[in-house]
Protein backbone atom coordinates (compact mmCIF):
# COMPACT_ATOMS: atom_id res chain seq x y z
CA UNK A 1 0.00 0.00 0.00
CA UNK A 2 1.50 3.30 -1.14
CA UNK A 3 1.39 6.21 1.47
CA UNK A 4 1.75 10.12 2.05
CA UNK A 5 2.17 11.96 4.32
CA UNK A 6 1.64 15.32 4.75
CA UNK A 7 2.37 17.55 7.89
CA UNK A 8 1.40 21.17 8.37
CA UNK A 9 4.31 22.76 10.35
CA UNK A 10 2.04 25.67 11.16
CA UNK A 11 -0.27 23.57 12.53
CA UNK A 12 1.30 23.85 16.35
CA UNK A 13 0.89 21.01 18.80
CA UNK A 14 4.53 19.39 18.26
CA UNK A 15 3.70 19.01 14.12
CA UNK A 16 8.14 18.71 14.07
CA UNK A 17 7.76 16.30 16.26
CA UNK A 18 5.11 14.48 14.67
CA UNK A 19 6.89 15.04 11.12
CA UNK A 20 10.34 13.29 12.68
CA UNK A 21 8.11 10.38 14.09
CA UNK A 22 6.05 9.76 10.22
CA UNK A 23 9.65 9.48 9.00
CA UNK A 24 10.73 6.76 11.61
CA UNK A 25 7.53 4.59 11.59
CA UNK A 26 6.95 4.72 8.29
CA UNK A 27 10.19 5.25 5.59
CA UNK A 28 8.79 3.77 3.19
CA UNK A 29 5.86 6.75 2.77
CA UNK A 30 6.49 9.87 0.93
CA UNK A 31 6.71 12.29 3.38
CA UNK A 32 6.71 16.35 3.16
CA UNK A 33 6.50 19.03 6.13
CA UNK A 34 4.85 22.28 4.79
CA UNK A 35 4.82 25.78 5.41
CA UNK A 36 2.98 27.59 3.19
CA UNK A 37 0.56 26.21 -0.08
CA UNK A 38 3.35 26.72 -2.66
CA UNK A 39 5.21 23.47 -0.88
CA UNK A 40 1.80 21.88 -0.66
CA UNK A 41 1.50 22.34 -4.10
CA UNK A 42 4.88 21.32 -5.76
CA UNK A 43 4.95 18.24 -3.40
CA UNK A 44 1.39 17.30 -4.90
CA UNK A 45 3.20 18.02 -8.57
CA UNK A 46 6.13 16.46 -8.36
CA UNK A 47 5.61 13.48 -6.10
CA UNK A 48 2.20 12.16 -5.82
CA UNK A 49 0.45 12.85 -9.18
CA UNK A 50 2.99 10.74 -11.16
CA UNK A 51 1.57 8.20 -9.03
CA UNK A 52 -0.90 8.86 -6.16
CA UNK A 53 -1.10 6.76 -3.42
CA UNK A 54 -3.65 4.47 -1.89
CA UNK A 55 -3.88 6.54 1.74
CA UNK A 56 -2.66 10.15 2.66
CA UNK A 57 -2.03 10.99 6.16
CA UNK A 58 -2.77 14.86 7.16
CA UNK A 59 -0.94 16.38 9.74
CA UNK A 60 -2.53 19.63 10.93
CA UNK A 61 -6.67 20.92 11.36
CA UNK A 62 -9.36 20.71 9.40
CA UNK A 63 -8.27 23.40 6.98
CA UNK A 64 -4.87 21.30 6.32
CA UNK A 65 -7.23 18.53 5.13
CA UNK A 66 -9.05 20.70 3.28
CA UNK A 67 -6.58 22.68 1.37
CA UNK A 68 -5.54 19.11 0.10
CA UNK A 69 -8.65 18.28 -0.96
CA UNK A 70 -8.29 21.14 -3.03
CA UNK A 71 -5.12 21.12 -4.05
CA UNK A 72 -6.16 17.14 -5.33
CA UNK A 73 -9.27 18.24 -6.83
CA UNK A 74 -7.41 21.18 -8.98
CA UNK A 75 -5.12 18.14 -10.29
CA UNK A 76 -8.37 15.94 -11.17
CA UNK A 77 -6.40 13.16 -8.91
CA UNK A 78 -8.48 10.32 -7.29
CA UNK A 79 -9.01 11.06 -3.59
CA UNK A 80 -6.90 8.86 -1.36
CA UNK A 81 -8.04 7.55 2.08
CA UNK A 82 -7.37 10.43 4.34
CA UNK A 83 -5.74 9.76 7.78
CA UNK A 84 -6.29 12.60 10.03
CA UNK A 85 -3.24 13.56 12.44
CA UNK A 86 -4.93 16.11 14.66
CA UNK A 87 -2.65 18.86 15.02
CA UNK A 88 -5.01 22.21 14.61
CA UNK A 89 -7.08 23.72 17.02
CA UNK A 90 -10.46 22.66 16.76
CA UNK A 91 -9.40 19.00 14.65
CA UNK A 92 -13.87 18.73 14.03
CA UNK A 93 -13.10 16.25 11.16
CA UNK A 94 -10.52 14.05 13.29
CA UNK A 95 -12.63 14.13 16.25
CA UNK A 96 -15.92 12.52 13.90
CA UNK A 97 -13.17 9.41 13.38
CA UNK A 98 -12.14 9.41 16.87
CA UNK A 99 -8.55 10.19 15.94
CA UNK A 100 -6.00 9.93 18.94
CA UNK A 101 -3.46 12.31 19.67
CA UNK A 102 -0.86 12.09 16.37
CA UNK A 103 1.56 10.71 17.69
CA UNK A 104 -0.59 8.07 19.00
CA UNK A 105 -2.56 7.69 16.00
CA UNK A 106 0.76 7.13 13.96
CA UNK A 107 2.61 4.19 15.74
CA UNK A 108 -0.94 2.67 15.38
CA UNK A 109 -1.03 3.58 11.59
CA UNK A 110 2.58 1.70 11.60
CA UNK A 111 1.30 -1.63 13.28
CA UNK A 112 -1.91 -1.82 11.37
CA UNK A 113 -0.99 -0.17 7.72
CA UNK A 114 -0.43 -4.26 6.02
CA UNK A 115 -3.47 -4.88 7.36
CA UNK A 116 -6.79 -3.70 6.11
CA UNK A 117 -8.03 -0.36 7.36
CA UNK A 118 -11.16 0.58 8.09
CA UNK A 119 -12.88 4.05 6.57
CA UNK A 120 -15.79 5.82 6.72
CA UNK A 121 -17.26 7.74 3.51
CA UNK A 122 -18.04 10.80 3.61
CA UNK A 123 -20.18 12.94 1.24
CA UNK A 124 -18.41 16.76 1.05
CA UNK A 125 -19.90 19.96 1.44
CA UNK A 126 -19.20 22.52 -2.01
CA UNK A 127 -18.96 26.03 -1.48
CA UNK A 128 -17.28 28.61 -3.88
CA UNK A 129 -15.85 25.89 -5.34
CA UNK A 130 -14.12 24.50 -2.50
CA UNK A 131 -14.69 21.00 -0.71
CA UNK A 132 -15.07 20.48 3.17
CA UNK A 133 -16.87 18.62 6.02
CA UNK A 134 -18.56 21.65 6.98
CA UNK A 135 -18.89 25.08 6.96
CA UNK A 136 -21.07 28.03 8.04
CA UNK A 137 -21.95 31.88 9.37
CA UNK A 138 -22.74 33.04 12.55
CA UNK A 139 -21.43 32.84 16.09
CA UNK A 140 -19.10 29.93 15.50
CA UNK A 141 -17.24 32.32 12.92
CA UNK A 142 -17.39 35.17 14.60
CA UNK A 143 -15.78 33.32 17.14
CA UNK A 144 -12.81 32.01 14.87
CA UNK A 145 -12.59 36.03 13.92
CA UNK A 146 -12.72 36.79 17.23
CA UNK A 147 -10.04 34.83 18.64
CA UNK A 148 -7.78 35.30 15.83
CA UNK A 149 -8.11 39.06 16.07
CA UNK A 150 -6.96 38.42 20.29
CA UNK A 151 -4.29 36.45 19.01
CA UNK A 152 -3.17 38.93 16.88
CA UNK A 153 -3.55 41.95 19.14
CA UNK A 154 -1.55 39.42 22.02
CA UNK A 155 2.44 40.24 22.23
CA UNK A 156 4.34 37.36 21.33
CA UNK A 157 5.65 35.75 23.92
CA UNK A 158 1.82 35.66 25.45
CA UNK A 159 0.14 33.98 22.50
CA UNK A 160 1.12 30.34 23.06
CA UNK A 161 -1.61 31.14 26.89
CA UNK A 162 -4.26 32.24 24.13
CA UNK A 163 -4.16 29.56 21.56
CA UNK A 164 -6.80 26.48 21.64
CA UNK A 165 -9.77 25.97 23.63
CA UNK A 166 -8.89 28.65 26.05
CA UNK A 167 -8.29 31.29 24.16
CA UNK A 168 -11.71 30.39 22.09
CA UNK A 169 -13.48 30.64 25.65
CA UNK A 170 -11.87 34.26 26.18
CA UNK A 171 -12.66 35.11 22.78
CA UNK A 172 -16.53 34.17 23.12
CA UNK A 173 -16.64 36.09 26.67
CA UNK A 174 -14.42 39.16 25.78
CA UNK A 175 -15.51 40.02 22.22
CA UNK A 176 -18.65 38.24 20.72
CA UNK A 177 -20.85 37.50 23.51
CA UNK A 178 -20.32 41.77 24.04
CA UNK A 179 -21.09 42.28 19.92
CA UNK A 180 -24.33 40.24 20.52
CA UNK A 181 -25.66 41.24 23.36
CA UNK A 182 -25.31 44.81 22.36
CA UNK A 183 -25.79 44.92 18.67
CA UNK A 184 -28.70 44.15 16.61
CA UNK A 185 -29.21 40.62 15.62
CA UNK A 186 -28.42 39.45 11.85
CA UNK A 187 -31.34 37.55 9.69
CA UNK A 188 -30.91 34.83 7.31
CA UNK A 189 -33.04 33.76 4.57
CA UNK A 190 -32.63 30.16 4.00
CA UNK A 191 -33.99 28.63 0.05
CA UNK A 192 -33.96 25.37 -0.92
CA UNK A 193 -32.54 24.88 -4.59
CA UNK A 194 -32.24 20.96 -4.53
CA UNK A 195 -34.31 17.51 -3.74
CA UNK A 196 -37.23 18.18 -1.44
CA UNK A 197 -35.84 19.16 1.85
CA UNK A 198 -36.19 16.73 4.54
CA UNK A 199 -36.66 16.83 8.24
CA UNK A 200 -36.10 14.42 11.59
CA UNK A 201 -38.07 13.76 13.67
CA UNK A 202 -38.24 13.95 17.86
CA UNK A 203 -37.81 10.20 17.69
CA UNK A 204 -35.16 10.02 15.09
CA UNK A 205 -37.57 8.91 12.09
CA UNK A 206 -36.77 10.74 8.50
CA UNK A 207 -40.13 12.47 6.92
CA UNK A 208 -39.83 14.76 3.78
CA UNK A 209 -40.79 18.71 5.13
CA UNK A 210 -44.08 19.96 4.25
CA UNK A 211 -43.87 22.60 1.50
CA UNK A 212 -40.17 21.93 1.15
CA UNK A 213 -39.80 21.73 -2.60
CA UNK A 214 -37.15 23.58 -4.44
CA UNK A 215 -37.53 27.39 -4.75
CA UNK A 216 -39.13 27.45 -1.38
CA UNK A 217 -38.34 29.45 1.47
CA UNK A 218 -37.55 27.22 4.66
CA UNK A 219 -36.32 29.57 7.30
CA UNK A 220 -36.31 33.64 7.35
CA UNK A 221 -35.68 35.35 10.47
CA UNK A 222 -32.95 36.17 13.07
CA UNK A 223 -30.27 33.40 13.79
CA UNK A 224 -27.22 32.79 15.95
CA UNK A 225 -25.67 29.78 13.71
CA UNK A 226 -26.22 28.46 10.08
CA UNK A 227 -24.15 25.62 9.83
CA UNK A 228 -24.32 23.22 6.80
CA UNK A 229 -21.94 19.71 7.10
CA UNK A 230 -21.58 16.22 6.27
CA UNK A 231 -19.87 15.42 9.37
CA UNK A 232 -21.26 15.72 13.02
CA UNK A 233 -19.10 17.62 14.69
CA UNK A 234 -17.16 21.25 14.42
CA UNK A 235 -14.22 21.82 16.48
CA UNK A 236 -13.51 20.51 19.93
CA UNK A 237 -16.27 17.78 19.19
CA UNK A 238 -19.21 19.43 19.53
CA UNK A 239 -21.96 17.80 18.07
CA UNK A 240 -23.40 20.93 16.25
CA UNK A 241 -24.34 19.00 13.02
CA UNK A 242 -25.49 15.85 14.61
CA UNK A 243 -28.01 14.85 11.93
CA UNK A 244 -24.98 15.13 8.92
CA UNK A 245 -24.64 11.05 8.65
CA UNK A 246 -28.21 10.53 9.01
CA UNK A 247 -29.29 10.38 5.51
CA UNK A 248 -26.44 9.00 2.67
CA UNK A 249 -25.61 12.11 0.06
CA UNK A 250 -27.57 14.88 2.24
CA UNK A 251 -25.98 17.39 4.24
CA UNK A 252 -27.33 18.90 7.77
CA UNK A 253 -28.12 22.39 7.22
CA UNK A 254 -28.91 24.44 10.86
CA UNK A 255 -30.12 27.32 11.39
CA UNK A 256 -29.98 27.74 15.16
CA UNK A 257 -31.61 31.28 16.46
CA UNK A 258 -31.92 31.42 20.22
CA UNK A 259 -30.74 34.69 22.07
CA UNK A 260 -27.35 34.61 23.12
CA UNK A 261 -27.87 34.18 26.95
CA UNK A 262 -30.07 31.01 26.25
CA UNK A 263 -27.50 29.68 23.79
CA UNK A 264 -24.91 30.53 26.45
CA UNK A 265 -27.25 27.89 28.91
CA UNK A 266 -27.29 25.29 26.40
CA UNK A 267 -23.60 24.48 25.12
CA UNK A 268 -23.85 21.22 26.67
CA UNK A 269 -27.06 20.23 24.97
CA UNK A 270 -25.20 21.71 21.64
CA UNK A 271 -21.90 19.78 22.48
CA UNK A 272 -23.69 16.12 22.90
CA UNK A 273 -26.09 16.88 19.62
CA UNK A 274 -28.94 16.74 21.85
CA UNK A 275 -32.45 16.87 19.44
CA UNK A 276 -35.01 18.19 19.49
CA UNK A 277 -33.30 21.74 20.85
CA UNK A 278 -35.46 24.68 21.38
CA UNK A 279 -35.28 27.50 18.17
CA UNK A 280 -33.53 25.16 16.50
CA UNK A 281 -34.48 24.52 12.75
CA UNK A 282 -32.79 21.85 11.51
CA UNK A 283 -32.92 20.17 7.53
CA UNK A 284 -31.17 17.43 5.11
CA UNK A 285 -30.83 19.19 1.89
CA UNK A 286 -29.07 18.35 -1.39
CA UNK A 287 -28.31 22.07 -2.10
CA UNK A 288 -29.44 25.41 -0.53
CA UNK A 289 -28.65 29.24 -0.83
CA UNK A 290 -28.29 31.69 2.65
CA UNK A 291 -29.00 35.31 2.20
CA UNK A 292 -28.21 37.71 4.69
CA UNK A 293 -29.15 41.16 5.97
CA UNK A 294 -25.81 42.53 6.30
CA UNK A 295 -22.20 41.09 5.54
CA UNK A 296 -21.20 38.46 7.92
CA UNK A 297 -18.12 36.11 8.19
CA UNK A 298 -18.38 32.69 7.10
CA UNK A 299 -15.94 30.07 7.90
CA UNK A 300 -15.05 27.29 5.55
CA UNK A 301 -13.83 24.13 8.24
CA UNK A 302 -12.99 26.72 10.32
CA UNK A 303 -11.07 29.08 8.54
CA UNK A 304 -12.85 32.33 8.18
CA UNK A 305 -12.73 33.12 4.81
CA UNK A 306 -14.19 37.67 4.22
CA UNK A 307 -17.66 38.66 4.72
CA UNK A 308 -20.61 37.64 2.49
CA UNK A 309 -24.10 38.76 2.26
CA UNK A 310 -24.68 35.14 0.13
CA UNK A 311 -23.63 32.20 -0.07
CA UNK A 312 -24.82 28.61 -1.39
CA UNK A 313 -24.25 25.12 -0.17
CA UNK A 314 -24.43 21.47 -2.45
CA UNK A 315 -23.58 18.14 -1.51
CA UNK A 316 -20.54 17.56 -3.89
CA UNK A 317 -20.27 14.41 -6.51
CA UNK A 318 -17.11 13.60 -5.13
CA UNK A 319 -16.90 11.62 -1.60
CA UNK A 320 -13.80 10.39 0.33
CA UNK A 321 -13.18 7.73 2.14
CA UNK A 322 -11.63 8.62 5.75
CA UNK A 323 -9.79 5.95 7.98
CA UNK A 324 -11.93 5.55 10.93
CA UNK A 325 -9.35 5.65 14.13
CA UNK A 326 -12.00 4.14 16.28
CA UNK A 327 -11.94 0.93 14.98
CA UNK A 328 -8.03 0.81 14.48
CA UNK A 329 -6.76 -1.08 17.30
Amino acid sequence: MSVAVVVNLRAGKGSERVHRLASRHLPQARHVATRDIQELGRFIEDHLAPNPPGVLLSGGGDGTAIRLLDELCARNLELPVLGLLPLGTGNAWAHAVGAPAATKALRRFAEHASAGLPTQRFSLVSVEGRLTPFAGTGWDADIVADYRAQLEATPGPLQPMLKGLRGYWLSLATRTTPKQLFGTRPRVRLINLGEPALYVTARGQVRPLPDGEAGKVLYEGPYGVVGAGTSPTIGFGFQALHLARKVPGRMHVRVYAPGVLEALTKIPALRRGQHPLKHSHDYLLTQCRLEYDRPVPLEIGGDVVGLREQVSFEVAQQTVDVLDWSRLS
